[in-house]
């Protein structure tokens, strides 16, 4: 009888102690998550950085080269004997589309590398996963 005794004052405490474990394990879950969203976040913002780079390079390339690319190419239909005005503006409308494609080209790639990049952090999701698959034995 007096292991009985025992059994039943010690449930009280083994319940309590299985409640500190279960919290303590949660707080560590949560913590991991934490840490996997920052890494998360931390990948978002060097492919959103590298997207403005891209869209800033393109800029700046269509604004400086444009007007030398424009000329030389009104140059190409000088022999064509249309007038100076449309040559010119021939020049800018071909210079304007290279430059859009390159920049359309080098945000495209930096979108596909986000895209890349999955939203559920895996190292969480494989622990709980884990841990469901445990509590489910445990049942």
């Amino acid at each position: 009888m007096p292991e009985i005794g025992r059994a039943v004052d010690a449930l009280p405490s083994l319940f309590t102690r299985l409640g500190d474990q279960l919290t303590q394990l949660f707080d560590a879950k949560l913590s991991l998550l934490r840490i996997e969203l920052k890494e998360e976040v931390a990948i978002y913002l060097r492919g959103t950085v590298m997207i403005v780079a891209g869209a800033v390079v393109a800029l700046i390339g269509f604004a400086l080269l444009n007007v030398a690319i424009a000329f030389l190419i009104s140059m190409i239909f000088e022999a064509a004997q249309i007038p100076q005005a449309l040559r010119y503006a021939l020049g800018f409308v071909i210079t304007a589309v290279l430059y859009l494609v390159i920049g359309a080209l080098l945000i495209l790639k930096a979108k596909n590398r986000i895209a890349k990049q999955g939203i559920l952090p895996p190292k969480t999701a494989t622990e709980l996963e884990r841990d469901k698959e445990w509590l489910k034995k445990q049942m």
